[in-house]
């Protein structure tokens, strides 16, 4: 099994969001919260795919450099992005009208835990410094698909669990997690590995999963 840099855990995550958006026509209305689903932008290859930052942009493009950066156009992470065609701009209570009135069609988030009945917490580690819940609450619970974007372990171990240890942000809300070692999707009340890292085998990433899952008799290996 093959250890990855921080930086490519984080592309290789970000490339394979954007590969279920590229490859779905169900996602047009996308938010990308803060951490790695910002990188996401960097890979969608639709022209439809509209991406929502909660400051009010809607078309946020690709991370640009600090040359091509200009000073009002940031996405969530306060990251230089470019426009894309069709975007527009709205104040932050119009966005999250669009987030609360159910008009995303997917939030992709980072979490701590994820578990085995699609629970995630991604808000808090007690004694942390956090201000509070931000947007996430509101995007789960907005938004009609919500994809977790996290590395698969954590110093402590897996973060894919059986039960969440950790303060919850929504209950039953997860729709896939994506992590630098596979794809897996929550549907119907089952957990199922659709895409596989071709550097880690079958037995190795059931070994640092800490919830049950089959594997897809479609099984196809991720994007690298």
């Amino acid at each position: 099994m093959k250890a990855f840099t921080k930086e490519e855990k984080q592309e290789r995550i970000a490339k394979n969001v954007a590969a279920l958006i590229n490859e779905d026509p169900f996602y047009t209305y996308v938010n990308l919260g803060v951490g790695i689903p910002t990188l996401v932008a960097n890979y969608i290859t639709r022209d439809d795919v509209y991406i929502l930052a909660e400051n009010g942009m809607l078309g946020v493009g690709p991370v640009t450099s600090q040359e091509n950066a200009h000073p009002d156009l940031i996405n969530a992470g306060r990251q230089p992005v470019l426009e894309t065609a069709g975007c527009c701009f709205m104040d932050s209570a119009m966005a999250f009208g669009m987030i609360r009135g159910g008009h995303i069609d997917a939030t992709v988030l980072g979490a701590f835990e994820v578990d085995q009945h699609g629970d995630v917490a991604n808000w808090i580690i007690p004694g942390g410094k956090q201000l509070g819940v931000g947007g996430a609450m509101d995007l789960v619970s907005g938004a009609r698909r919500v994809i977790i974007a996290m590395t698969h372990t954590s110093k402590t171990g897996p973060k894919l669990i059986r039960e969440c240890t950790l303060p919850l942000t929504a209950k039953n809300k997860v729709d896939y997690v994506v992590t630098e070692y596979g794809v897996f999707a929550f549907q119907n009340g089952q957990i199922t590995l659709i895409k596989l890292a071709p550097e880690i085998s079958l037995e190795e990433i059931r070994e640092i999963t800490g919830l049950e899952y089959r594997v897809s008799d479609k099984l196809r290996p991720m994007v690298v």
